[in-house]
């Protein structure tokens, strides 16, 4: 029987380090960054419906209909799917926020990316990771890694992927009562803009040598010193409550900026770390801990329907 209805994770993805290597004429920031995904996300719903419609049945507060990366994901496979589909599809969709907006997290392009995916399988398309890939870039740089589901080196302005193994570890994530805008980070004058890409080894982050997560950055075989957000130090200046977030999980970890923020994270080496740490965190600093993903939680419930 054919589907028609199914609910993906989004998961959540972490920027263990992002260096700026520079910037294009088209004002595209060139990144170099290492995508780690998290057993921790928002969930999408979606239902056929039997007329070309969309709907978007839970809005998030602050955000138009019309602005919605979840919503505009369907609009877009729509408007490729439709002159090879003999009957118009339509969908009804609901997303269940858990992650924070403005976290730096990406949720927006997970949102989109399991939309993408899931409509795909819904509508019958059989479209390949590759193309869909290419339609989420329409959506947003981050879209890519969330539709092949694999950490991974990114580069580019974080489309070129590269995807690699990371061992097992906990990470807790912290999200400061902020909402902190990409384009206004990327537009800050002091913002770092050229720094050198580090060299990967090819075989950095094999199969058979997965690379350590437990006490990130320490022990990766890459230079510590350079594994660093260079958004960081221009989002503590400007938000205070991302510094005293940075400061206090620094206690316990190596803590650290995710994207442009505002959510920071540390990593542990078993759940039981990293959920004290977590519980040793002031009254008003909320957050969550995850486990890390080896492939992406949608990825999985996907091929769990086959």
């Amino acid at each position: 029987m054919a589907l028609t209805q199914l609910t993906l994770p989004a998961p959540a993805k972490l920027n263990l380090f992002l260096r700026i290597t520079g910037r294009r004429a088209d004002g595209y920031h060139q990144l170099q960054t290492l995508f780690q995904l998290l057993e921790f996300g928002d969930s999408i719903h979606l239902q056929l419906l039997s007329d070309n419609t969309l709907q978007l049945s839970k809005t998030m507060p602050g955000v138009a209909a019309e602005d919605n990366l979840a919503l505009k994901a369907a609009r877009l496979l729509q408007q490729y799917a439709w002159p090879q589909l003999s009957e118009a599809p339509g969908a009804r969709i609901s997303v269940e926020k858990r992650l924070p907006m403005g976290g730096g997290l990406g949720g927006g392009s997970s949102d989109a990316a399991s939309v993408l995916l899931g409509l795909n399988r819904l509508w019958g398309l059989g479209l390949g990771n590759e193309k869909l890939a290419a339609l989420g870039l329409e959506l947003g740089a981050d879209v890519p890694v969330f539709i092949y589901g694999q950490n991974s080196i990114g580069e580019g302005i974080g489309e070129r992927l590269r995807p690699l193994h990371t061992g097992p570890a906990w990470f807790v994530v912290l999200a400061p009562r902020v909402n902190i805008s990409t384009a206004s980070i990327f537009s800050q004058p002091q913002l770092t803009r050229d720094s050198h890409a580090i060299r990967i080894p090819a075989d950095f982050g094999s199969a058979s040598a997965p690379v350590p997560l437990h006490d990130w950055p320490q022990g990766s075989g890459l230079p510590a010193g350079e594994l660093r957000n260079d958004c960081e130090a221009v989002v503590r200046s400007l938000y205070p409550e991302v510094d005293t977030a940075i400061s206090q999980l620094g206690r316990f970890g190596n803590a650290r900026l995710t994207g442009t923020g505002g959510c920071v994270f540390a990593s542990f080496a078993d759940r039981a770390s990293a959920q004290r740490a977590l519980q040793a965190m002031p009254d008003g600093l909320d957050g969550f801990i995850s486990e890390a993903s080896e492939r992406s939680m949608a990825k999985r419930a996907l091929e769990q329907l086959a």
